[in-house]
């Protein structure tokens, strides 16, 4: 399948089965007419692969990047499925999860999977709205000796996340935008 079937393909399961219209109150108190549920489609069979295959094509220009990955919940089936993909292609990202605390118990981690000292890393998101997860996780990946070489998200909602992002000094890549969506 090619870079365009797979991504016209998301954006029809996204449009199709993750947007919802009414009255929403987002993640930074704001008010919106609709809501895009990604984990209503990265957890689906179908298009969790769809989602793999066309964030593989957004980071494949990065260099050097052993690990994807971000704050749990909705970057863990985004990093699974680049993983999956990935593997499937002779590509080799590992990927991690980010805790929103640090365990009370065990070794007390807050950010699991490989070791990643050292290592270029993708802070991933399923949809941004005001790039305060990523900043997180970055937060707590700078505590390991992670090097950050972007964020990279599935949907931007256009909501500021991107300036943000790159305020802080991070590349911001996104996939699909509300345009995709016909929701700007």
């Amino acid at each position: 399948m090619d870079v365009t079937d797979a991504r016209t393909q998301l954006i029809d399961h996204i449009s199709n089965k993750a947007v919802f219209h009414g009255d929403f109150t987002l993640t930074s108190g704001k008010k919106a007419t609709y809501y895009v549920d990604l984990r209503r489609v990265s957890l689906d069979h179908e298009v969790a692969p769809l989602i793999g295959q066309v964030m593989l094509d957004l980071i494949k220009g990065i260099p050097d990047v052993s690990a994807v990955g971000g704050m749990t919940m909705g970057a863990d089936p985004v990093a699974a499925a680049i993983l999956h993909q990935g593997a499937a292609r002779g590509a080799s990202y590992d990927a991690f999860v980010v805790r929103k605390e640090p365990k009370d118990h065990g070794r007390g981690k807050q950010v699991e999977g490989p070791d990643l000292n050292g290592k270029r890393v993708i802070v991933l998101e399923d949809t941004s709205t005001t790039g305060g997860s990523p900043l997180a996780a970055i937060e707590a990946l700078l505590k390991v000796g992670a090097i950050i070489a972007g964020v990279a998200v599935v949907v931007d909602r256009n909501t500021g996340a991107k300036e943000i992002i790159e305020a802080a000094g991070y590349p911001y890549y996104s996939a699909i935008g509300l345009e995709d969506l016909g929701l700007s």
